[in-house]
């Protein structure tokens, strides 16, 4: 709990060039060349890069936090689904216990495999496998599952060791802030860089500024389009049924999360016309072990999903809002054009199914 108020200070630095961020340049100048050291071991030859016999599609973020990584990876999933690909999902697995490689089930302890990659198992209905090195879970994914043709990365933009074939750059509205590398901003590595495709999440602020994206290698800047994100009309009991959020409108409603912005989570629920008595803001991928539930029993608790994963074991009772990304047509145009350029094709036909939240 006391990570809280450092994350949130951050955070609010990363977004202007103020007194914290000055302080703390010259350590994101150490870390810039840590990480640019890191890019040419993969590209001179000297890490190896493994490729593996399907396509892959990572799914990644350059600035720290959520941006959107994992609602993105479900709507590709979905689309590629309904294009009749026959996709799995390959994650590090963060916050987890552990490092080893191992398939995420639908009834996987979320301490075990990490919270996303279980919410992703569970939402997606494709395999899913975890590991430090995501070409040892893509390896031993499409081991176990041989009728796998496509992969989708969710997160690792910066992980080197896997050669891809189509990266999706998310953002969120923050941008990226004040465009410094980390400790100083919000950046993993340099941007602009060359990516394939580039997704808001949500609409890019005033001062959000992500900046052009790099130039392809044909010269060509990459196409950016912009997402809507928007809480499900209903919310989820740990038993799978749901509840109309117009139902919780009038009710005191305590509200919990533990992901990257907590504040725009709220923010969604107060938009929705729902009142909330209290909020309480934990660190990301916070485990719930040593949460107490507001005294208050009158208050229903209300959560996100993938918090839902972990509090549910502590409070059954529960509410989780899921999170829907409306992503526009043209984005999965052009990424079925990245893919087919490089000779990649479904080889199954499908009749588009609808899409549920």
């Amino acid at each position: 709990m006391s990570r809280i108020p450092l994350e949130h200070r951050l955070r609010a630095a990363w977004q202007r060039r103020g007194p914290l961020a000055v302080v703390l340049w010259p350590l994101s100048r150490l870390y810039g060349a840590l990480a640019a050291r890191e890019r040419a071991a993969y590209s001179s030859g000297a890490r190896t890069v493994t490729r593996l016999p399907v396509p892959v599609v990572v799914v990644g973020n350059v600035v720290a936090g959520g941006a959107g990584k994992t609602p993105t990876t479900l709507a590709i999933v979905d689309h590629l689904k309904a294009r009749g690909w026959r996709p799995g999902i390959v994650s590090r697995g963060h916050g987890r216990a552990g490092d080893d490689c191992r398939e995420v089930m639908p009834d996987s302890d979320p301490r075990a495999v990490g919270d996303e990659p279980l919410l992703l198992r569970r939402r997606a209905g494709v395999p899913v496998a975890v590991a430090p090195r995501r070409a040892e879970a893509g390896q031993a994914l499409l081991a176990a599952h041989p009728g796998c043709d496509i992969l989708v990365c969710d997160d690792g933009l910066q992980h080197g060791a896997l050669a891809r074939d189509v990266e999706v750059c998310v953002f969120d509205a923050r941008g990226t802030g004040n465009g410094w590398l980390l400790p100083a901003g919000p950046l993993r590595e340099p941007w602009p860089r060359a990516v394939d495709l580039v997704l808001f999440t949500e609409t890019p602020s005033a001062h959000g500024g992500a900046g052009q994206p790099a130039p392809t290698s044909a010269g060509q800047h990459p196409p950016t389009f912009t997402a809507t994100r928007r809480l499900a009309d209903d919310a989820l009991r740990a038993d799978g049924s749901r509840v109309p959020l117009a139902e919780l409108q009038g009710q005191p409603l305590s509200a919990v999360a533990g992901i990257a912005r907590p504040e725009a989570f709220f923010a969604m629920l107060r938009a929705a016309g729902l009142t909330l008595a209290r909020t309480q803001a934990l660190p990301d991928h916070y485990d719930f072990n040593s949460w107490q539930r507001p005294p208050d029993k009158r208050e229903t608790l209300i959560c996100t999903e993938k918090d839902a994963l972990k509090l549910w074991r502590h409070d059954p009772a529960a509410l989780a809002v899921p999170l829907v990304l409306d992503v526009p047509a043209a984005f999965f145009t052009a990424l079925d054009g990245r893919l087919a350029a490089q000779g990649y094709h479904p080889r199954h036909t499908t009749a588009p199914a609808p899409r549920t939240p």
